[in-house]
C-alpha cells in the first residue's frame, strides 16, 4: 500500500456533532481527514452518547455562546491557522450564526492570501420535505451562503436555499444558477438527488450526486455520479462524505494548480466532468461504496442466526424484544471505517462523472460514465455530523442504504 499522502500538509477545523460510541458527525470526520495525512481540530456542536438512530440517547448541545467562546480560546493561544473549515450539524440559529462568524474570521485573516482558505458548508436542515431545525435556521443559513465556497446540500435543502422546488433537471439547473448567480456560492453538490428523469439503466434503484462549479458569468457547470445502492440501512456515511471531499478536493484543487486562485474556481474552458469538484467526488465515492459493502458483509455476519447468542439475542427472544432488536440491528450497521482505512486511501475509482446540458426539460449526457449508487429497502433516518433522527429514507447524503449524510435530530 502506497504511503504517500494526497495532499501536503493541512490543517482543517471541523464543526459538527460528537458522539460517544459509533462513527458518526465529528468522530466520523476528524478519523477520516486525519487518516489521510490532514490535522483536524474538532469542535463539536452536541455532545451525545450515540446517534439518535438508536431512539435513545443522552447528552447536551453546545451553545451559541459556547461555540463562540471555544474559538475565542484558540484565538487567545494563536491556534486558529486552518487551511479549510468543514462546518455540519448546528443545532440552532444562534449556532448558525456563530459558525458563520467563525468562518469570516478565518477568512478575513487569510485575506492577504488568496486561496488559503476554504470553507465547506453542509447545510443540515431536513430532508424529503421535512425540517429537523427551527424554521429561523433556514433564513439563518441563507444569509451564510454567501461566505461559502462549497455547500453540500440534500435535494431539499438546495430546494429551501434556491426557493426552487426540483423536480426535474431543468428545475434543478435553476436552482443551482440560483444558488450561483444570486448567492455566488463558487461550488455547490447537490446529494440525494431523486428525479423522475434520473437513470434508470440497472435493474436495481440508484441514486444521484449533481454537482456545479461556476464559470466567470456564473452560470452553472452542471455534472452527475450515479451510483448503485446498497441494500442497508447506515449511520455517518454523510460524515464521511463530506470529510473524503474536504480532503479528495483539494487534492484535485493542486494537481490542477488552483490553490492560489479565489475559492478555487476553474477556468471557463474547463467542461463540467473534468472539473476538480467532479473528479473528488469520483474518488469520495469510490472509497465510499468500498466501505459500505464492507459493512454490509459485516452486519449481515452479525446479524446472522449463527452470531444471535449475544446478550441482545437473548434478549430479543424476552420481552421488548422490538426494542432490542433494533437496538442490536442499528449497531450492527454501525460504519466499519476503521477496518477499512485502505479504501479511504486508495480509492478504485468505477462511477464516473458526466456533463449535463440541460435544455428545458430534457437533459443530454454528455462523456456517460459507469452506474452509481443505488438504494434498498431498508429505512432509516440519519442526523447531520452524525445524529440521526428516526424512520426517514434519507439518500445520497444520508441515504436510505448508502446515505452520505445523517440528517440531523432537532432534540437530544
Amino acid at each position: 500500500m502506497s504511503t504517500d499522502l494526497p495532499v501536503p500538509e493541512t490543517k482543517v477545523l471541523a464543526v459538527a456533532s460528537h458522539v460517544v460510541f459509533g462513527n458518526v458527525g465529528n468522530t466520523m470526520a476528524a478519523f477520516v481527514i486525519q487518516s489521510l495525512g490532514c490535522d483536524v481540530a474538532a469542535l463539536n456542536t452536541v455532545h451525545y452518547s450515540n446517534h439518535t438512530g438508536y431512539k435513545q440517547v443522552k447528552g447536551t448541545k453546545t451553545s451559541s455562546e459556547e461555540i463562540r467562546d471555544l474559538y475565542d480560546g484558540l484565538k487567545q493561544s494563536y491556534l486558529d491557522d486552518y487551511d479549510m473549515m468543514l462546518s455540519g450539524y448546528i443545532p440552532s440559529a444562534e449556532g448558525v450564526d456563530a459558525v458563520g462568524s467563525i468562518a469570516r474570521d478565518l477568512k478575513l485573516k487569510s485575506g492577504m492570501k488568496t486561496g488559503s482558505f476554504f470553507w465547506v458548508l453542509d447545510p443540515v436542515m431536513g430532508d424529503d420535505g421535512r425540517l429537523y431545525v427551527n424554521d429561523n435556521v433556514v433564513p439563518a443559513y441563507k444569509n451564510l451562503l454567501r461566505e461559502a465556497d462549497l455547500i453540500l446540500p440534500n435535494q431539499f435543502e438546495a430546494e429551501l436555499l434556491s426557493d426552487t422546488k426540483i423536480t426535474s433537471l431543468a428545475s434543478l439547473k435553476i436552482a443551482l444558477t440560483h444558488l450561483h448567480k444570486t448567492h455566488r456560492i463558487p461550488h455547490v453538490l447537490v446529494t440525494s438527488v431523486r428525479l423522475p428523469s434520473s437513470p434508470s439503466d440497472s435493474p436495481t434503484p440508484t441514486l444521484s450526486v449533481v454537482g456545479s462549479t461556476m464559470r466567470s458569468d456564473l452560470s452553472p457547470r452542471t455534472f452527475r455520479i450515479t451510483v448503485p445502492a446498497i441494500d442497508c440501512f447506515f449511520s455517518g456515511t454523510g460524515d464521511m462524505f463530506a470529510a473524503l471531499l474536504v480532503v479528495r478536493l483539494r487534492e484535485a484543487i493542486i494537481s490542477s494548480n488552483l490553490l492560489n486562485t479565489k475559492s478555487w474556481i476553474s477556468p471557463d474552458d474547463i467542461p463540467a466532468d473534468e472539473l476538480p469538484l467532479a473528479k473528488a467526488a469520483e474518488q469520495v465515492l469510490a472509497s465510499m461504496q468500498a466501505v459500505l459493502e464492507k459493512t454490509k458483509a459485516a452486519r449481515d455476519e452479525a446479524l446472522s442466526e449463527g452470531a444471535m447468542g449475544g446478550p441482545l439475542g437473548t434478549m430479543e427472544k424476552e420481552k421488548d424484544s422490538e426494542k432490542r432488536g433494533h437496538l442490536r440491528r442499528t449497531k450492527a450497521a454501525e460504519v466499519r471505517v476503521v477496518r477499512n482505512v485502505s479504501d479511504l486511501k486508495e480509492p478504485v475509482v468505477k462511477f464516473r462523472a458526466e456533463a449535463l446540458v440541460v435544455d428545458g426539460e430534457e437533459a443530454e449526457v454528455q462523456n456517460t460514465g459507469e452506474e452509481g449508487l443505488e438504494r434498498g429497502p431498508e429505512h432509516g433516518s440519519q442526523s447531520d455530523d452524525g445524529v440521526l433522527t428516526d424512520e426517514q429514507e434519507v439518500g445520497v447524503k444520508g441515504q436510505t442504504d448508502i446515505p452520505l449524510r445523517e440528517e440531523a435530530s432537532n432534540s437530544p
